[in-house]
This record gives structure tokens, C-alpha cells and sequence, in this order.
């Protein structure tokens, strides 16, 4: 039987950690695997005690993008588009862990995710232009909103490819490791952070800032969880826990 190189998905607690599987092939994504992210996405939005999801790959490179050629006639963007759209309104927080090269359509996969930590050997670029493939209208959307117009023509337009450091520059990168391990360590480090903020802020603030961006925002929508926090026993605890001077305890109601 041959082994399953799908992503894997592993819920440890607060914590779902995500991984692509193909190191062999850059860890380009097939269709099992754009199937597979979206039903682990479903899981983990409907496991509540889930509060972080890591994004991660295994080998060389985080992720070459959908094979193309695998599916002749299936409409690549599409899918990627629904794809990427899901993880960008998933419930929890979302972090990228990208340890090498990232290509095509995963650069907007891990743009759709709420942190990005790269290593030195980071590169990125968007071969669109170059195959003849317009790409699709909420990764062109994200580039803009969350790089900028200037990048994104740099990227799209231009097909330029961009290092560790102008990865940073740009802040597709949030910050910059040194390696494999250390790359690791921070993103750990990150993860566990964010695991200790209070739920229903953390979940409220991440929905209605993406709103803000792309100038969607519900100002009732953003009331009523702004009201919900203000009467959460989460907010009694933080408070009470600074006071104290010790580490807070949230139940996420």
C-alpha cells in the first residue's frame, strides 16, 4: 500500500499543527491535497478547544504551489481561490512555519495565514505570467491589501523573484530565522503565545481587522463581540490575573 503523502493534520490541545507531505516534489500540492486542507480546515474551525493552527511542510521547500499539469481541464484557481479564502476566515489564528522555497499559488496560502516566519533560505515568486495563467481574484486582492500595489505588479506583473531578506522588507515575512531548528523554536514560541490569549478577543479581533482591510467591516458585527468580551468571564479572569500578577486562566466564555 502506498503511503499516504496527503497533509496531516495533528490537534494536540490548543494547538493543530498542519503539514504537506511531498519534500520530494518541493511539497506541491495534487487535488487529494487541496481536498484534504479543506476538510482539516473544517475540522479544526469546529474543534473549539483549538485556538492556533501551524501551518508547516517537511524537506527543503514549504510548498511549490498545485500541479497544474496533473488535472488537465480543472480550474486551478478556483480551487486554490476557495481554498485560500477558507484559510483566511478560519476561526483560530494561523501561523506559516516556511523553511525554503515558496511558489505559485502556496505564496497566497500562506499570505491567507495570520503570521508568516521564514528562514535565510526563504525565496518566493508567482510564475502566472509566465505559463499564461491570470491568477484568481482573492489572492490578487490579498498581494494588494496586505503588500501592496507596487509588490503585488512587482510579483504578478513582473514574475520577480524575491529573497529572504525582501520577503521580510515587504512584511510578507513577519520576522527572519536563521534555520531549520530556530525557525521551529519560533514558531513553538509563537504558537504557545497566542494559545494564552483569551479566545474571545484573540477570535473577534482577527475576524474584524481582515474585515478592515479589505474595507468589509460590520460595525454591529464588531459591537456585539466588543459587548460579549466587555461581559466574558475571560475579562473578569485577565483582569483579576494582573492583579494577582500571575499567568491568566481563559475559558473562552
Amino acid at each position: 500500500m502506498a503511503h499516504d503523502k496527503t497533509p496531516s493534520l495533528d490537534i494536540d490541545g490548543p494547538l493543530a499543527r498542519i503539514t504537506l507531505r511531498r519534500p520530494e516534489v518541493a511539497n506541491r500540492l495534487e487535488l487529494a491535497d487541496l481536498e484534504a486542507l479543506q476538510a482539516q480546515l473544517k475540522i479544526v474551525n469546529d474543534t473549539e478547544s483549538v485556538r492556533v493552527l501551524l501551518l508547516q511542510a517537511q524537506g527543503r521547500h514549504f510548498c511549490s504551489g498545485f500541479h497544474i499539469d496533473a488535472m488537465p481541464g480543472v480550474d486551478a484557481g478556483a480551487l486554490f481561490e476557495r481554498l485560500t479564502d477558507a484559510w483566511e476566515n478560519a476561526r483560530p489564528v494561523t501561523v506559516a512555519a516556511i523553511q525554503g522555497g515558496v511558489y505559485g499559488g502556496a505564496t497566497d496560502l500562506a499570505l491567507a495565514c495570520d503570521f508568516r516566519l521564514g528562514v535565510n533560505a526563504c525565496e518566493m515568486f508567482v510564475p502566472a505570467a509566465r505559463l499564461g495563467l491570470h491568477f484568481y481574484r482573492g489572492g490578487m486582492e490579498r498581494y494588494v491589501q496586505r503588500l501592496g500595489l507596487a509588490t503585488a505588479k512587482r510579483l504578478l506583473l513582473a514574475g520577480e523573484s524575491f529573497d529572504a531578506p525582501a520577503m521580510l522588507a515587504m512584511g510578507y515575512l513577519d520576522s527572519l530565522h536563521a534555520d531549520g531548528g530556530a525557525l521551529e523554536a519560533a514558531a513553538d514560541a509563537l504558537c504557545r503565545q497566542l494559545a494564552a490569549m483569551a479566545p474571545l478577543a484573540l477570535a473577534g479581533m482577527k475576524r474584524h481587522l481582515n474585515a478592515m482591510a479589505r474595507g468589509q467591516l460590520d460595525r454591529a458585527a464588531l459591537q456585539a463581540d466588543i459587548d460579549r468580551c466587555n461581559a466574558s468571564d475571560d475579562l473578569a479572569e485577565g483582569i483579576k490575573a494582573w492583579r494577582d500578577k500571575r499567568v491568566p486562566t481563559f475559558q473562552g466564555r
